[in-house]
């Protein structure tokens, strides 16, 4: 009697086939997967916009509710109104928000001014709104991400 050794050619092809099968049932899943990693990177970041801007008020109030500025972590914080302003010294210092990670685009250190921040550069409907304070005693507004299957 002859001992075998390795696989029939035939057993090799089937392998192949349930794996060719196995990967064209899970590759829907992974695509999804980017969707959902954008949308949780942005969630985040109204997270941390939201808290930045509540923190920075609260540092200005114990401060003694004067002046244009506030240190946070060893970084000044640009206020307008009391919170922190609308562009890269103000809420992106505060919140800590990179440029390299995000696609932040308007904003402004007057009040009521406006900053976008997306998720990245091609996906721009992926994104959230900061105003700034608009006037004295106004908190700023903070908006919910746009279109959240656009992400």
């Amino acid at each position: 009697m002859r001992n075998q050794r390795g696989f029939t050619m035939i057993e090799l092809i089937v392998v192949i086939v349930i794996l060719g099968i196995l990967a064209a049932t899970a590759l829907p899943r992974f695509i999804s997967v980017d969707s959902s990693a954008r949308l949780a990177k942005v969630n985040g970041a109204r997270g941390s916009v939201q808290s930045a801007s509540a923190l920075a008020h609260a540092q200005w109030l114990v401060g003694g509710s004067s002046g244009i500025t506030v240190l946070m972590d060893g970084a000044t914080i640009n206020l307008v109104n009391g919170y922190p302003t609308a562009d890269a010294l103000g809420i992106g210092a505060s919140a800590q928000l990179s440029p390299t990670d995000y696609s932040i685009t308007g904003g402004g250190a007057a009040a009521g001014s406006v900053l976008t921040i997306a998720s990245d550069g091609g996906h721009s409907t992926c994104s959230f709104t900061y105003t700034s304070s608009a006037s004295s005693g106004s908190a700023p507004t903070v908006g919910t991400v746009l279109t959240p299957g656009g992400c």
